[in-house]
Formats: structure tokens, C-alpha cells, sequence
């Protein structure tokens, strides 16, 4: 792998780490919170028993929410609006997980204040202290196909359709259209991101140049690209998947 690719693949992983905002680059006017304990949103209408979270077995991440499953049972799913729920849920799920403050600007200029919480390595997500402007309150980042749960179950981690950190996806590369991928490298070692499903729509453009946003057919504007789910790989590989994540984004903070 040449180090274009490789330094595109890091880019996707640790700028998300480090708090990078989910869509555009742009900062909304939300009320969400970096801490799971004061980002309520809507979690109080959401309960789910101990009883029905342990029998969870995978977790799925979707455009715009978590999904946790019992089989093809859904047990609760989560909109990625609601930071609190999203880390409630994995804190009761999976444990405690390590956590990392980041201040306004950590890593450059486009980053927010937030915090990130990492379960296993396995799984991250990044809540931002103020809603970006599609409207997602968390980033969400698999990093594995397989996370342990507090009670020492494994949980599979996939995106939609089943899939995962580590399948080969050659197959769903060549077969998409050239609007839901992007390549990273060199001919004869190339990455790629693939739009597994379209999410995130853009939030108010008003201030933006009317002359760049010159609408796609997801009503997103041209610069910030198509949003959603999106797989990482190297080569046809696999390694991350993560939401939200434009694909043909072009616009910079």
C-alpha cells in the first residue's frame, strides 16, 4: 500500500477520533452535549430492560442510527440525533469504555469540542457538543467485526447488509456507481469508500454560495457530496465503517 492511501485511511480514523465534525464542516445550532450523562434529546421515551439488552448479539450501523438485534429481532434502535441514548446504551451494553475530552479546535480548526468514547477498540463514537448541521448528534466508526460485551459475550459489529470489518467487498465496488465511491492510491494499490446506504441530508445552506450548491439527486449540495454509511478499505478489504461519511465531498471548513 503507498503511503497516499495509507495516510487517506488514517485520515478517516484518527481525524474522527479527534473529533472531526460529520458533515461539511460546518457547525449547526443544536442542543446536543459532549457528555453522554446531559445529552438527553429524546432517550427519556426509550427504555429497554437489562433482560432484553443482554440477549443483544449484533449491532448494526445504519445512515442515521444503531441498531441493536437479538437474531432478526430488532431490540432497540437508536437515532444518531441522541448522543446520550447512543452511549447510554453501548455503556450498559458493552461497559465502561476509555474516554477522551477533546476542546474546540484539537487537531484544527474543523474540529468541535466533544467527547469520544472507544468500547474494545472495536467500536467508536464521537459525541459532538454541538449538533452538526445535518442533524447528528454522534460519529460513529466500527473498527472491528466483533466487540465483547460487559458479560463477556461477542456481539457482531456490521453495517448494512450484513456487512463487515474484514469481508471483501470487490464484488458491491464494482458493481456501484461511480457517485457512491471514491478511490484513494495508486493503480496498482488502491483503496476505496463505498456508500453502503444514503443518509444525513444537508442542513441549511442559506449562507452558503448559491452557485455551489447546485443540488444532487439526494437533495445534498454538490460540495458536500452524497452522506451516509460508508465503508473504508484497503484494497477490497474492509477496515472501517462509519457514519456519517460523504463520499465526493468537496467542500473545507
Amino acid at each position: 500500500m503507498t503511503p497516499r492511501t495509507l495516510l487517506a485511511l488514517s485520515a478517516a480514523v484518527l481525524a474522527f477520533s479527534a473529533g472531526a465534525l460529520a458533515f461539511d464542516g460546518s457547525v449547526g445550532t443544536g442542543s446536543g452535549t459532549a457528555v453522554a450523562a446531559e445529552a438527553t434529546h429524546d432517550s427519556a421515551r426509550v427504555h429497554v430492560s437489562n433482560a432484553k439488552l443482554r440477549r443483544v448479539d449484533s449491532i448494526e450501523l445504519d445512515a442515521e442510527s444503531l441498531v441493536l438485534r437479538n437474531g432478526r429481532k430488532t431490540v432497540v434502535e437508536s437515532s444518531m440525533r441522541d448522543s446520550g441514548l447512543t452511549v447510554g446504551l453501548l455503556d450498559r451494553l458493552l461497559g465502561t469504555p476509555s474516554r477522551t475530552q477533546t476542546a474546540e479546535g484539537d487537531g484544527g480548526a474543523c474540529f468541535p469540542a466533544g467527547t469520544t468514547y472507544t468500547w474494545g477498540g472495536a467500536i467508536r463514537v464521537a459525541a459532538l457538543s454541538t449538533d452538526a448541521r445535518a442533524g447528528n448528534a454522534v460519529e460513529i466508526r466500527v473498527l472491528r467485526d466483533q466487540v465483547r460485551s460487559r458479560t463477556g459475550k461477542q456481539i457482531e459489529l456490521t453495517g448494512p447488509d450484513g456487512v463487515q470489518v474484514g469481508d471483501d467487498i470487490a464484488d458491491e465496488i464494482a458493481d456501484a456507481s461511480p457517485a457512491e465511491r471514491v478511490s484513494f492510491g495508486s493503480a496498482d494499490s488502491r483503496a476505496w469508500q463505498l456508500l453502503l446506504e444514503t443518509g444525513w441530508a444537508p442542513g441549511d445552506e442559506s449562507d452558503d454560495d448559491p452557485d455551489d450548491d447546485a443540488g444532487d439527486s439526494d437533495g445534498g449540495s454538490a460540495r458536500s457530496g452524497t452522506n451516509g454509511v460508508s465503508a473504508l478499505t484497503n484494497e477490497t478489504t474492509v477496515t472501517v465503517l462509519g457514519s456519517p461519511m460523504p463520499v465526493h465531498a468537496e467542500r473545507t471548513c
